[in-house]
């Protein structure tokens, strides 16, 4: 060996000088030219059966709410006709306690048999009876007189009920509402009920109008999130 030369180090280890070590990457698709939104999550997960079942039971109560109003408050004004409600079991299956009646003026020349009215006990006083008419009779002079009895009674009633004691004829009865109807009376039913009434539909009509909003919403971002199979197709 020369003065002044080296003799290098032969080594089996690989040379990391010219290397460089990089983090295995994810694949990234190719850009579009679009815009990238980020992730984030839904505003509106997929509801279960249970706001479904609710959406249904806020319909349901706003229908009921609804012909309610029409059948106790809208229609006998209209008509003309008086709310009553039956409080003895004199009529019974038919108008059990607490039935309400709605009971529509008559002209008492077309009575008949069979038919249910109310009448006052005695003229001029406000207590009433709502029976059965099951015999008409005429004096000799042409004025008509009913007899009438409760379906429940073994009986008649004791006196017969001239044409103006009658109140009017049942037009047509609800069950078990009586007693709501029994709890407002005199000058506040005017007011109480249709109020009642109004705030019962307005309730029903958000709970029926918030459900049916989030449902569409819902179903518009499934329908931006999933182009492909957008919701309602097979």
């Amino acid at each position: 060996m020369r003065r002044g030369e080296t003799n290098p180090v032969q080594s089996d280890l690989p040379d990391h000088r010219a290397q460089s070590v990089h983090p295995a990457l994810p694949d990234r698709p190719a850009k579009s030219g679009l815009p990238e939104v980020p992730d984030r999550p839904d505003r509106h997960p997929r509801r279960g059966i249970a706001h479904y079942i609710a959406l249904g039971l806020s319909a349901a109560v706003l229908l009921i709410v609804v012909a309610l109003a029409l059948v106790l408050v809208v229609v006998p004004r209209i008509a003309g006709a008086t709310p009553l409600t039956v409080l003895t079991s004199s009529m019974e299956p038919g108008l059990p306690p607490g039935t309400l009646i709605v009971v529509q003026p008559v002209d008492t020349d077309t009575l008949g048999v069979g038919d249910v009215v109310t009448y006052q006990i005695r003229s001029g006083e406000s207590a009433v009876i709502t029976h059965r008419i099951i015999r008409v009779d005429a004096s000799t002079t042409g004025e008509r007189s009913f007899i009438l009895q409760g379906d429940n009674n073994g009986s008649p009633d004791p006196d017969p009920v001239l044409p103006e004691q009658v109140q009017g004829r049942v037009w047509y009865s609800v069950p078990f509402v009586g007693f709501a109807n029994s709890a407002v009376n005199g000058v506040d039913r005017a007011w109480i009920v249709p109020s009642l009434a109004a705030l019962l539909i307005a309730y029903a009509g958000y709970s029926l109008a918030r459900g049916v909003r989030e449902a569409i919403v819902a179903r518009r971002e499934r329908a931006v999130a999933d182009p492909a199979n957008p919701p309602g197709r097979g």
